[in-house]
């Protein structure tokens, strides 16, 4: 159920029009590099410096920081007159599965088990925004159109919380499935993902990151800027089977390309995370 609720709360974060992050994933990229795992909350003040070395404003952090307290993503502490946030429980599982996604599942599904998870549903009219609503979510859900009324996503996917949260129990029909002759699970892909797109992601990131220091001024910033740059890419991944997808499919290069830049970075950031950034430690 956690998955589902991850996957409803990180849509919004996205420029849906494509061009990048937008300032509050950026933020959630912060939270999970600095706070993440730790008992802690973070000066107001501390993200307000590193995110003005990027080019982004007071107000606009302070904005970002009292909106997400309001709807329960932060919570606030205070210590004399200064301000601190830190992670609410649902922020936390959300930054995790960010970490995962990262860490451990990858940008390169290497899975052979060959299972696909499929969704149909009918709406009548009346309820067309909850018919919007509901593509919206299963594409962030990493669902593909395969014909009318039909998604499908590789592998295993939990759906309910989709569903619960929109109040279409009734309405939507999950199975999983393998695909039979004369259906291929490579004919799957090409009619149900954009794939070009997909790629074209992998490829602007490594041609804005492959020179190794764009210009942010320090490595605290360009190890943040990397992450939410590549969290932009694998979010809006659909982690298709490598199996059916080009022999030089770019994830692969641009995933050892963040992981090396990530390296490179990580003892400056840290370093520099350590002289800038007031920690308040909290009871958990």
């Amino acid at each position: 159920m956690i998955a589902g609720r991850v996957t409803l709360t990180l849509v919004p974060h996205f420029d849906e029009t494509g061009s990048g992050p937008r300032p509050k994933s950026v933020m959630l990229t912060f939270l999970g590099i600095h706070l993440l795992g730790r008992a802690s909350a973070i000066y107001s003040g501390s993200v307000i410096d590193v995110f003005g070395r990027v080019g982004v404003s007071e107000e606009a952090v302070r904005s970002t920081l009292t909106r997400m307290a309001g709807t329960g993503l932060l919570t606030r502490h205070r210590h004399g007159r200064r301000v601190y946030f830190g992670l609410s429980e649902r922020l936390a599982a959300v930054l995790e599965d960010g970490r995962r996604r990262i860490w451990e599942t990858g940008a390169v599904n290497r899975s052979e088990d060959g299972g696909w998870t499929l969704v149909g549903f009918s709406l009548p009219d009346t309820r067309r925004g909850d018919r919007h609503d509901l593509r919206r979510q299963l594409t962030w859900a990493g669902f593909g159109l395969l014909q009318n009324g039909l998604w499908v996503a590789p592998g295993v996917r939990d759906v309910s919380a989709i569903v619960e949260q929109l109040g279409l129990d009734g309405h939507v029909t999950v199975f999983t499935a393998h695909p039979a002759k004369p259906t291929e699970a490579a004919e799957l892909v090409r009619k149900a993902f954009d794939t070009a797109t997909i790629a074209s992601r992998y490829h602007d990131f490594m041609e804005k990151w492959d020179a190794g220091k764009p210009s942010f001024p320090d490595d605290l910033t360009r190890r943040l800027m990397l992450h939410s740059d590549w969290l932009h890419v694998v979010r809006r991944d659909p982690h298709l089977p490598a199996g059916h997808l080009p022999a030089d499919w770019p994830a692969i290069e641009a995933e050892t390309l963040f992981r090396k830049l990530d390296a490179d970075f990580r003892d400056g950031a840290d370093r520099l995370a350590a002289e800038t950034l007031e920690l308040l430690p909290t009871s958990g």
